[in-house]
């Protein structure tokens, strides 16, 4: 017999590293190739829409696009006196032209937006442009509204002028920038946004805590049951994903109104003799949206206590462990992967929630969510609701990663 030589022996190690490389790599382009589509179809009808929406809180060209010889003209212009002829007679052409092709409708709504009034300014001037041109744009135009003539009105022109612009972010964190640049505050009586953010995340806190608190034991009690109740009460958790999420809102309301169920019911029994008002305040909105998102926190804890052997109870119980000191330091640490999934999925969806606060909430109950919708769909602000937007997005983002940082991405998995 006649043995190999080790150069032969390492020839054919590498050959066979060589092959294995090849079949993982085909592997991976099979799988790659599996995902394109799905990832091909994410990225067009989600993340797409999504960027989009989001550019519009930093990038407005409306102003720029309808009135482009004005944005050239004004953009030199240094504020320390009033701009020269040739600023006026570009924004009375751009007025002109703009008239004609009705294409002053953006830009107006625009500046409107950054200054009240400056849509009639705009419009009004527009209307009132002689056939002819004058000896003087400048006079002529002041003349017709003595705003031109005012510092506020060119200087809001002049930013509103470029395609980057940071009003809409200032705005949605109740900032604005003066005349001469500074970023401040703006006036206690125009503060909205920042205690908008504010209750958005109170709530959202206490609607996971009451799911935490309402849904452990429910998990706790599926886990450690025999098959059929097991099976009727896992039916009773998913029956709220069968009815429409309008039709329980509206149960609800039914339910808690002052003639509802339960004020009636506590009124038969003789606990209070005046309804309480259970609805149309925070309290409705809470009661409500912990309904809702129960089963989403339900739901990852089971899939994680499923997975817990109870012989770990029953060991640390013969060692001497009363019951609850063995549930607090052997069993509840083995839950922490479900309770980090079920609080993170609640509070993702209760923090963006619409339907359940407009229809059950007062009106300062109403979470950022509402105001997204109300200035894309009614004042058609699309700046200030990519603003909120983003705003709404960094928040999920940061608790997202700060879950990662406690937890860990692996225990973040169900199951």
């Amino acid at each position: 017999m006649t043995t190999s030589s080790p150069v032969a022996y390492q020839m054919k190690a590498g050959e066979l590293r060589a092959r294995l490389r090849r079949s993982e790599r085909r592997r991976q382009l099979q799988a790659f190739g599996l995902v394109l589509p799905l990832a091909v179809f994410l990225i067009l009808v989600f993340v797409v829409p999504i960027l989009q929406m989001l550019t519009a809180a930093w990038h407005d060209r409306s102003v720029i696009d309808a009135m482009p010889n004005t944005a050239e003209a004004i953009a030199t212009w240094d504020r320390q006196a009033l701009p020269d002829e040739a600023v006026y007679a570009a924004i009375a052409a751009d007025l002109i032209e703009g008239s004609g092709q009705r294409t002053l409708a953006n830009p107006a709504r625009r500046l409107n937006q950054e200054l009240a009034g400056f849509r009639t300014v705009i419009l009004g001037t527009a209307r009132q442009l002689p056939d002819e041109a004058p000896p003087s744009w400048r006079e002529t135009l002041t003349e017709i509204d003595a705003r031109w003539a005012d510092p506020q009105h060119l200087v809001i022109l002049q930013r509103a002028a470029r395609p980057l612009t940071d009003y809409y972010m200032l705005y949605a964190l109740d900032m604005q920038r003066g005349l001469d640049d500074r970023i401040a505050m703006q006036p206690p009586s125009e503060r909205l946004f920042l205690q908008l953010t504010l209750r958005t995340l109170t709530i959202a806190v206490t609607v996971t805590l009451v799911c935490l608190v309402m849904g452990f034991p429910l998990a706790y009690l599926l886990a450690n049951v025999g098959g059929g109740v097991r099976n009727l009460l896992l039916v009773l958790v998913l029956l709220p994903f069968w009815t429409s999420l309008l039709v329980r809102t509206a149960a609800w309301i039914v339910v808690l109104q002052s003639e509802g169920l339960v004020n009636t019911g506590l009124i038969g029994l003789g606990v209070i003799e005046q309804p309480l008002r259970l609805i149309y305040n925070r309290l409705g909105v809470i009661i409500v949206m912990s309904q809702v998102l129960l089963p989403f926190m339900i739901l990852p804890l089971y899939a994680v206590m499923t997975g817990i052997s109870p012989w770990y109870m029953r060991a640390a119980q013969s060692l001497g462990a009363t019951f609850f000191t063995a549930f607090r330091r052997v069993y509840l640490p083995q839950t922490l992967p479900g309770i980090a999934a079920g609080t993170l999925l609640v509070f993702m969806l209760s923090i963006g929630y619409y339907i359940t606060p407009a229809l059950v909430g007062g009106s300062a109950d109403q979470m950022l969510s509402y105001f997204i919708a109300f200035y894309a769909n009614e004042t058609v602000n699309w700046g200030l609701a990519a603003a909120l937007g983003t705003i709404l997005m960094v928040i999920v983002m940061v608790l997202f990663l700060l879950y990662s940082r406690l937890f860990g991405t692996q225990q973040l998995r169900l199951g």
